[in-house]
């Protein structure tokens, strides 16, 4: 079987011990098993994307020793990739266009209070505000417009998957196999997929995969939730699904998972302070 996996960090901050943990298990997986790694600029939202951010992430994994098969692909450089997809004669992605924000949403589920709000993993469970509204994409601006999954639209059977071992890492294609699409939209909701200007992350990665060829894809266990997007919109383009291995997080000493705020763990700091690639690894375990 061949073995093709990525890393895809987003250049909106320094690299911690658990992008490195990521990216080390991924790397390693590819080179035991005689297969590509793969590097992906996630660099969908230039208003938080830094050119020093970027650089930062190809020293740091080279000084890791990652070295990736082919060469990087940037996400700001595609848009007209994604856009096709959504916009197409036939497209295969049902959505339809919605012009509210997150206290537009909160006004429309009725709920002052955070408590009372329900979330999924890509923020507010949408309450289908703008569903019936229908906007001319063709003249309307998309740099003002989000465009979102349209749920009763769908006409596939969600199935489960045939579940993959592979060698010393187990990858499971399981994902959806009990949701429905009922429970879809009570756990996650019509997700964003253009986001006024740009592609959501979760379009971008799906499209990206299969355009790269991905068949393993490596990755935290706090991006579970978002892999049943992901295996949803693989099943609406007719593109094959990966198998999935989602790994323990690295955590601080409190047991919080490290964000890139956490400055103190990123790997620029570890580097600056004499630490070793080696050392890195005894860290996280590896």
């Amino acid at each position: 079987m061949t073995f093709r996996t990525r890393f895809a960090p987003s250049p909106t901050g320094p690299l911690h011990l658990g992008h490195a943990y990521s990216a080390l298990l991924a790397h390693d997986a590819a080179r035991r098993h005689g297969g590509a790694f793969l590097l992906r600029i996630e660099d969908l939202d230039q208003s938080r994307v830094r050119a020093e951010w970027k650089e930062l992430i190809y020293q740091d994994l080279e000084w890791l020793g990652i070295t990736w098969d082919e060469e990087p692909i940037k996400q700001s450089e595609r848009k007209d990739a994604y856009l096709s997809i959504l916009t197409g004669l036939y497209p295969a992605i049902p959505t339809f266009a919605c012009t509210c924000n997150r206290r537009d949403i909160q006004q429309a589920m009725g709920a002052p209070h955070a408590e009372d709000m329900a979330f999924g993993p890509d923020g507010l469970i949408y309450p289908g505000t703008c569903r019936a509204h229908h906007y001319d994409l063709n003249s309307e601006d998309l740099d003002t417009l989000n465009l979102r999954l349209s749920l009763n639209q769908i006409q596939h059977d969600i199935t489960p998957i045939t579940h993959l071992e592979y060698s010393d890492i187990s990858f499971s294609n399981r994902i959806l196999s009990l949701m429905t699409l009922a429970e879809f939209q009570d756990r996650i909701g019509e997700i964003v997929l253009w986001r006024k200007g740009y592609a959501a992350y979760h379009l971008a990665s799906v499209i990206d995969d299969a355009h790269q060829g991905i068949t393993h894809i490596i990755r935290g266990q706090d991006l579970m939730e978002a892999t049943h997007i992901h295996v949803l919109l693989q099943i609406l383009l007719g593109v094959p699904t990966p198998a999935y291995h989602h790994h323990d997080l690295i955590r601080d000493k409190n047991g919080k998972r490290l964000a890139k705020r956490h400055d103190a763990k990123a790997i620029r700091k570890y580097r600056e302070d004499g630490a070793t690639p080696a050392d890195i690894r005894r860290m996280v375990g590896l």
